[in-house]
């Protein structure tokens, strides 16, 4: 069965009459048994309501919402019997439907994302003039952090401050962990300036940025240069690894710093990783592949291996002691493939959003 079809649009209910609202001006009065479509909406939303069902009736235009609460204004008591007569036709009006549809370009394109291109439904909102049914904030919670910081950068601290109050918890925090630290205040001040804002207000705000958004132009990668050239080098040896980092230096200090900033590797552990996350990641690795990373860490990345052996149960650190001291020496390649695979245990936490990395600057 499709979903609930529009309450405001039901049929005729024809056998019922067209009858609106009425009063019950002494006890032995009986209700009229004709009801408009209208009043009979108003009986199934107030049906509905009774048994803790909501139904979500903001999506519908203004002048329904209004209409409904007159009817529900206007109606007192009515009968077992109408009540019957008006629930079994909604029931035949829902048998009814085959398949629903939603409503509006936004709900079009929901339907279609992922079949049509980025671009098509960027110029079909463009030529819808923004005038679209729904709710833009709903589109606009999808989309991604780098492509809403801009916005959240270039619009006034009023904007951004409706902005990550429309916005989850977790995303607004990470957003406003990316801003400027003054710019930071500003707009966590005017959230507190936000209550008295006509939902209204908040709808046509929700609007112009959506159209903001449709307005950039589509990315052919969703991740930005230096953190393209960061995941790279991310595996890559060490040697590789310094070597492009040095001609960077040389070609663009600028950029170079943005990739050293994006590049995650075994080295980091230390100072990137919380030590209750330590867990998690050991056991994602491979026992061998753990002991050969650990045993081959020279120079800065030794720094980890203590760090992981010291996040872990004594017993479990002593055991992996006596692993690598019966492993020995380890070849150069060994250990780097082995650290990596550590690092993408790492990456893959991160991505999934079950640890997360921490900036350097934590203790």
């Amino acid at each position: 069965m499709g979903s609930l079809p529009d309450l405001g649009s039901i049929g005729d209910f024809g056998n019922i009459g067209d009858m609106g609202g009425f009063d019950m001006p002494s006890p032995i009065s009986r209700m009229p048994a004709k009801l408009s479509k209208r009043a009979k909406a108003a009986v199934i939303v107030k049906l509905l309501a009774a048994q803790d069902i909501k139904l979500p009736l903001a999506h519908f235009p203004e002048e329904m919402q209004v209409e409904l609460a007159h009817q529900l204004t206007d109606l007192r008591y009515i009968d077992k019997d109408t009540l019957a007569a008006v629930v079994e036709e909604f029931l035949e009006e829902l048998e009814a439907i085959g398949l629903s549809f939603p409503g509006g370009l936004e709900g079009a394109l929901n339907v279609l994302d992922g079949t049509i291109s980025a671009t098509t439904a960027s110029k079909l909102r463009k030529n819808a003039g923004f005038s679209l049914t729904g709710d833009p904030w709903e589109r606009i919670s999808d989309i991604d952090i780098s492509r809403l910081m801009p916005v959240l950068q270039e619009e006034s601290v009023e904007v951004g401050a409706v902005l990550l109050s429309k916005l989850k918890v977790s995303k607004s925090a990470q957003l406003m962990s990316m801003l400027p630290g003054e710019r930071a205040r500003r707009i966590a001040y005017a959230i507190s300036l936000t209550s008295s804002i006509s939902p209204a207000v908040v709808q046509r705000i929700g609007i112009s940025i959506a159209s903001q958004l449709d307005a950039q132009p589509p990315q052919a990668f969703a991740d930005h240069p230096p953190e393209r050239v960061g995941a790279i080098l991310n595996f890559s040896s060490s040697a590789t690894r310094d070597g492009v980092l040095e001609g960077l230096d040389e070609t663009d200090k600028a950029f170079a710093e943005e990739v050293r900033r994006n590049i995650f590797t075994f080295a980091n552990i230390a100072t990137r990783i919380d030590g209750r996350d330590v867990a998690k990641v050991v056991r994602g690795v491979e026992q061998d592949m753990l002991i050969k990373a650990l045993a081959g860490a020279t120079g800065e990345a030794a720094a980890s291996t203590d760090f992981i052996l010291s996040n872990m149960s004594k017993r479990m650190a002593d055991g992996l002691r006596e692993e690598i001291d019966t492993l020995g020496k380890v070849k150069e390649s060994d250990a780097e493939e082995a650290m990596n695979a550590v690092v993408a245990v790492i990456r893959d936490l991160e991505s999934t959003g079950e640890i997360f990395l921490l900036t350097g600057d934590e203790e």
